[in-house]
């Protein structure tokens, strides 16, 4: 069995290879250098290895037959599928929760949330954006949650840690896109409305909102990458979409 301290060494491995991993750290074509990574890392090459393996499952790297890993490569398309993606299963689980009915708890919970991503969005002189990054993330992870289903649940996780994919992945640098506001503004309505097929009970509506609602990052995805030098270095994973 795991200690926790082998799992302390794992989530350091995982954390710091999948940090260095989005930033462009390291030339596609290449072996990663596990000893190198290792001394950079301060952990051992045990759950180097273990974080190698995560992150192929995940489709950030990719084995090389002749031994070892390197990084992925996406082109534009390959994220515009996954956000797709992401929006077809979180869809789904927003159908489920519709149609087997959300616990109470969870619909409080995501309705909280919700209230909270208002007071975000009305701070005076603008929006708090580090508590609306956060509230959001939480509020998709409830979503997913209200299903009941724990396939659904890993499947929205896994599509949302692909670069560009997760519902948060161009928050942060909000204020470079055009209309930032009211596309916040669109994105809380839309989470309302999700929230209230879901109580109605409405599976149909839920899920179609759901997609629609992440179609949302496929439009700042199209400026982003028109713009991708005023973005390079600010936005995880960007280095690693192929422009060509």
């Amino acid at each position: 069995m795991a200690t926790s301290r082998n799992l302390s060494k794992f989530d350091k491995a995982l954390m710091g290879l999948r940090s260095l991993v989005l930033s462009g750290e390291f030339e596609t074509s290449k072996r990663l250098p596990e000893v190198a990574l290792s001394e950079r890392l301060g952990i051992s090459r045990t759950p180097l290895r273990q974080a190698m393996d995560h992150l192929v499952g995940e489709g950030l790297l990719e084995r090389i037959e002749t031994g070892g890993c390197r990084v992925a490569r996406f082109s534009i398309e390959d994220i515009e599928d996954a956000i797709e993606f992401r929006g077809v299963i979180e869809g789904t689980a927003a159908r489920i929760a519709a149609e087997r009915g959300a616990s109470p708890e969870g619909v409080r919970l995501a309705g909280s949330l919700l209230d909270r991503i208002d007071d975000a969005l009305s701070v005076p002189g603008g929006i708090d954006f580090e508590a609306y990054v956060s509230l959001n993330a939480r509020f998709h992870e409830v979503l997913a949650e209200l299903s009941g289903s724990a396939t659904v649940r890993r499947e929205v996780a896994r599509a949302s840690r692909l670069p560009l994919a997760s519902p948060s992945a161009f928050l942060k640098e909000q204020e470079l896109i055009p209309d930032f506001q009211a596309s916040l503004t669109l994105a809380q309505s839309q989470h309302r409305a999700i929230l209230d097929a879901i109580v109605r009970r409405e599976g149909a509506r839920a899920e179609g909102l759901a997609r629609e609602h992440a179609r949302l990052a496929r439009r700042n995805l199209e400026y982003v990458m028109k713009k991708k030098a005023s973005f390079a270095g600010r936005l995880p994973g960007l280095a690693l979409v192929e422009t060509d």
